[in-house]
């Protein structure tokens, strides 16, 4: 559990350092995702997913 807390706590970090370093980016990128079909976003969640899932399972071992 403390591990999975620990990759949130890194997510939440560096979410926040786009946002500090570059708040337009990160609204123009919003703008896009808003207005995306809702088939890309799930497709788009699906592989990150798959990858985050991986490179977890890769670490563990």
């Amino acid at each position: 559990m403390i591990n999975l807390l620990q990759g949130v706590a890194v997510v939440l970090a560096l979410e926040g350092l786009l946002y500090a370093v570059a708040p337009g980016a990160m609204r123009r990128a919003l703008r896009s995702l808003a207005e995306a079909p809702e088939q890309r976003l799930r497709v788009g969640g699906l592989v990150a997913a798959m990858l985050g899932i991986g490179l977890a399972w890769l670490l563990k071992a």
